[in-house]
């Protein structure tokens, strides 16, 4: 069984940073499809992606602020966030597939979300003006 938890949310002024981490319980993380999500209001938006060779992809409206990044050797997913803005704010979660991640860019954050086997609990980040 594959558990998340999440850390690292918090409030911060615009152009501020923050780093969210996932650490992820299950044999073969390496091999895992993983990526963060933020929801805010009704609406659930994927953020971004990172196959087990490394390959990231990136949501339009967090293209070039955010890094994605992942240890395998402490089975820890990363979000490095900075120049933050009000339009962040949300809860950010992680998602796991453990498989291999499928398709290639923007599809492969829409293919993680219907195939994760977990999801993190969630963590709040508020970014004020």
């Amino acid at each position: 069984q594959v558990q998340l938890v999440v850390s690292g949310g918090g409030s911060v002024q615009a152009k501020g940073s923050l780093r969210l981490s996932c650490v992820v319980s299950g044999y073969g993380y390496s091999r895992y499809c993983v990526g963060w999500f933020r929801q805010a209001g009704l609406g659930r938006e994927a953020v971004a992606v990172i196959k087990n060779d490394g390959t990231t992809t990136y949501a339009d409206s967090v293209k070039g602020r955010f890094t994605i990044s992942r240890d395998n050797a402490e089975d820890t997913l990363f979000l490095q966030m900075t120049s933050l803005q009000p339009h962040d704010t949300g809860v950010y979660s992680c998602a796991a597939d453990r498989k291999r991640c499928v398709g290639s860019g923007l599809t492969t954050l829409q293919a993680l979300e219907i195939m994760a086997d977990a999801w993190g609990q969630g963590t709040q980040v508020t970014v004020s003006s």
